[in-house]
C-alpha cells in the first residue's frame, strides 16, 4: 500500500489506515521516527481502546456466595 507525494509534500492516508486509527477530518496526527528508521503514525485525538482485561474488571453483580459459585462452576448438585 503506497501513496504518492504531491508537490506540496502532501500524501493521502489510505482509507484502511484511516479507519484502523480512527482518523477523521480535523484529526491531529503525530509522526514519530523509531530507532530503526520506521515512521509511526499516531492519532492524537483517539481514545485508547481498553484492554481485554479492563473490559471485565469491576465488581461482580451476582448475589452468590463463593461456595455457591464454585459449586455451580464445578457442576456439583
Amino acid at each position: 500500500m503506497g501513496s504518492r507525494v504531491t508537490r506540496k509534500g502532501q500524501v493521502t492516508i489510505p482509507k484502511r489506515v484511516r479507519d484502523y486509527l480512527g482518523i477523521e477530518p480535523g484529526s491531529t496526527i503525530e509522526f514519530d521516527v523509531t530507532s530503526d528508521g520506521q515512521i509511526v503514525l499516531i492519532n492524537q485525538d483517539a481514545t485508547p481502546k481498553p484492554s481485554r482485561f479492563e473490559k471485565v474488571r469491576g465488581t461482580a453483580t451476582v448475589k452468590m456466595t463463593t461456595d455457591e459459585l464454585m459449586a455451580m462452576l464445578r457442576g456439583d448438585d
